[in-house]
């Protein structure tokens, strides 16, 4: 019955990188497409298998798949799978990163990436009502000159582009050092989100708080090891993205057993429950939340309250928030819970 209510409950999805979501299946249909050999057979296995020995291998593997994505139809067509699987698991409305800077140096045009990507969108929207929003990240192992360049190519496309983020290799590249593009996006009018606290200590969340300015911290595993933060995360309202299956696979916490989320929600931290790359980590949305239920013994009700952080920490409009509110108190009342 839990299955059940997990899969079913309407959620948002905020933390899901689009390259993230490459099947081995489809990388092997695209690169037949594109005539791109696939990746090294010891990638192909960790891909397969989730197998990495920590970020930097990840990336490693995560960044030789994505070399089939050529086309427009390629990123539609990635885009497209993801929110079939989205869809399945309940998710009303998806949140999704993008890396321009891991597509643009080999020849892949910036508006082929945001085209292909904003069609498969805009189909799910007018499909089944699924809405969405489309978030850039800046790869902080790049620098953040790399990053100022990425971000004037995303200004005119504004009418798609809803928030920046910050993501990659995050031992070594603080937030702090992204702080004048980040006000250069906002100024913009572009949200504001970072990778924090996950590979890197407490005091990058910290960081992207004050130095960015941002409206969520994605990860931030490492927050529990600060009572100060844990207290303005409450007292600010300020959402984490929590990411259980990704990591565990990349060895952020030994065991899902040993995962903050149940500490930090108890503590009253906006907590969500979210995939981050679930082609490479054994797990889509609600199988992210099957494996952490079951490992922190979340009770019905913590379901519900992750399902309603994930609306109340996203990007929509206060009408669509209260319209989606209702409906998962509606839903969790069919299954005889009272408010």
């Amino acid at each position: 019955m839990i299955e059940d209510f997990i899969r079913g409950i309407p959620k948002a999805e905020l933390h899901v990188h689009l390259e993230g979501t490459l099947e081995p299946a489809l990388m092997l249909e695209l690169g037949r497409r594109n005539g791109v050999d696939p990746p090294a057979a010891a990638d192909a296995q960790a891909h397969t298998d989730c197998a990495f020995d920590d970020l930097a291998h990840f990336l490693r593997v995560y960044y030789a798949g994505v070399n089939v994505l050529r086309t427009e139809r390629d990123f539609h067509d990635l885009t497209a799978a993801y929110l079939e699987r989205a869809r399945a698991d309940g998710v009303r409305h998806a949140e999704v990163f993008f890396d321009p800077q891991s597509h643009v140096p080999r020849g892949v045009s910036f508006d082929v990436v945001v085209n292909g990507i904003a069609g498969a969108l805009d189909e799910a929207e007018r499909a089944w009502g699924m809405t969405s929003r489309l978030i850039l990240c800046f790869l902080r192992d790049l620098g953040p000159q790399a990053a100022a360049d990425t971000l004037s190519m995303a200004l005119p496309r504004r009418d798609v582009i809803a928030g920046v983020g910050l993501d990659s290799a995050e031992a070594g590249h603080p937030p702090s050092a992204f702080a004048d593009v980040f006000a250069a996006a906002r100024a913009a009018g572009l949200v504001a989100v970072a990778h924090a606290g996950e590979e890197g200590p407490a005091d990058y969340v910290w960081e992207a708080l004050d130095a960015l300015h941002v409206r969520r911290i994605d990860h931030g595993v490492r927050a529990v090891d600060d009572a100060a933060l844990v207290a303005r995360l409450v007292r600010e309202r300020t959402p984490l993205t929590m990411c259980p299956l990704s990591n565990l696979y990349l060895q952020v916490v030994r065991s899902l057993e040993e995962h903050p989320l149940k500490r930090l929600l108890d503590a009253g931290v906006r907590v969500t429950v979210n995939s981050d790359d679930p082609a490479y980590f054994c797990g889509y949305l609600a199988d992210n939340y099957l494996a952490v239920q079951q490992a922190l013994q979340l009770s019905a009700a913590d379901i519900r309250t992750l399902a309603r952080n994930s609306i109340q920490a996203s990007l929509l409009p206060a009408t669509r928030i209260q319209e989606l509110l209702a409906e998962i108190d509606a839903f969790a009342a069919g299954f005889g819970m009272t408010a």
